[in-house]
């Protein structure tokens, strides 16, 4: 049997009313999604493990201390099941998540909060790598644009982009409304595969 865990990442208030404000999908969508998620977890027994990005007091972002690093005010005073600092992107480097899981039995995780791209994707990415089933729900994350000597990308081009590709094999992208309704049923989000992500881009016959 199916037993999840909630990933809540980073919902700090650097996302909020600091230097690296969330754009895209805007913040007064994703942070209520993201505490339903955490109400709708905890109503269905399923833990909830609540993850903070630590970095060095000097830091511009996130600094340990700093009112950019705490806790949104509405994750802060919900409960958990597991409180974890990380200094990487990944939840899963240097902080003991995966032991967690496995001797709590966990074996699907759930990826809620900021950003997309950075800790979500890092997240994700491990937590297929180690066998474990990944849902990520869209409109409870989000990101900002971009600028750099590589480039230049939207927040909405950043979120949907990362989000299409986690649904092509990586993780079953979907809504907190979908992922409620899922919890109900005992059922998980489906995702896609790359084969025919390819396929329905490209007009083949496996589109469907």
């Amino acid at each position: 049997m199916m037993r999840r865990a909630l990933i809540v990442i980073d919902v700090q208030n650097e996302y909020f009313s600091g230097k690296m404000k969330i754009e895209y999908p805007p913040v007064d969508v994703t942070l209520p999604n993201i505490t339903r998620a955490m109400d709708a977890a905890r109503a269905a027994d399923i833990p909830v493990v609540v993850v903070q990005h630590d970095a060095p007091e000097q830091s511009p972002i996130f600094a340990k201390g700093s009112a950019g690093w705490q806790l949104h005010d509405e994750v802060a005073k919900r409960a958990a099941s597991l409180h974890v600092n990380k200094t990487y992107a990944s939840v899963f480097t240097g902080t003991g998540l995966a032991e967690w899981l496995t001797a709590h039995g966990i074996d699907t995780l759930t990826i809620v909060g900021y950003m997309t791209h950075n800790c979500d994707a890092a997240t994700i990415y491990e937590a297929a790598h180690k066998g474990l089933t990944v849902e990520f729900l869209s409109d409870a994350s989000g990101s900002p644009s971009y600028e750099n000597a590589a480039g230049k990308a939207s927040a909405e081009e950043i979120h949907r982009i990362f989000s299409t590709v986690f649904h092509s094999g990586f993780a079953a992208v979907g809504s907190t409304d979908a992922w409620i309704a899922a919890l109900g049923e005992g059922n998980a989000l489906e995702r896609d595969n790359i084969y025919l992500s390819v396929q329905r881009a490209q007009g083949g016959q496996a589109a469907g």
